[in-house]
């Protein structure tokens, strides 16, 4: 059985690295997810029997790996859910997108989501069944027509990021969805959940939590 790298662990959450490739919860493909299969590592390890307990309180898309908080209480659900609707759960991302980007900016487009096709749509004005998304960015590095970019969002729509940066121009390397430059359809999309802070939900410590980059290209030549 897969075995998850738990970042951090206590009574009422848990900190993970999603793996790449892998649903946050069980969809149409049937394939093995990360809430199932955390149920199942919180039952072996601590001996629990009938159903195990384990809220989603945010989501990354499928083929995006990185940090992510899972919720082992009812009451810790809560009021991470609460943080993440009040914006103070901190989640910054790192990309790799085509072309030289700009220092540093903020993006702010109105997405609409076909959930027919499991496509978004960014318009730069609102539009009807849009939601307003907005994101900042830092670049860290450019080279070889690539870019290292650091990614703070301000809203969470679906499908946010890839989007946004493929409708300002800058495509994220190996986007297999929304990258129109794509050279090979076997990349695996740089993108990647790097850093995440908030509040526990009981102890109110602050806790942070930062991962490095992918061991693969193309994040070790930038």
């Amino acid at each position: 059985m897969f075995k998850p790298e738990i970042v951090y662990e206590d009574n009422h959450l848990i900190v993970v690295n999603k793996p790449v490739n892998t649903p946050v919860q069980s969809d149409d493909s049937g394939d093995m997810d990360v809430q199932l299969l955390l149920k199942e590592y919180i039952a072996q390890k601590y001996d629990k029997k009938g159903n195990v307990f384990l809220g989603i309180v945010h989501r990354l898309d499928r083929p995006v790996g990185g940090l992510m908080v899972f919720a082992r209480t009812s009451k810790a659900a809560s009021r991470l859910s609460d943080a993440i609707r009040k914006r103070d759960i901190a989640k910054y991302y790192h990309a790799v997108v085509h072309g030289s980007i700009p220092n540093s900016g903020e993006l702010i487009h109105w997405l609409r989501k076909d959930n027919a096709n499991n496509m978004v749509s960014a318009f730069d004005t609102e539009v009807s069944d849009s939601k307003k998304a907005i994101l900042r960015y830092q670049k860290v590095s450019s080279r070889d027509g690539l870019s290292l970019v650091r990614i703070e969002l301000e809203t969470g729509r679906s499908h946010q990021i890839r989007v946004q940066m493929a409708k300002f121009g800058h495509p994220l390397w190996g986007d297999q969805r929304y990258n129109l430059k794509l050279s090979s359809v076997g990349q695996q999309i740089a993108l990647f959940a790097s850093e995440l802070s908030f509040v526990h939900p009981t102890t109110k410590e602050l806790l942070k939590f930062t991962l490095p980059f992918p061991q693969r290209e193309p994040w070790f030549s930038l």
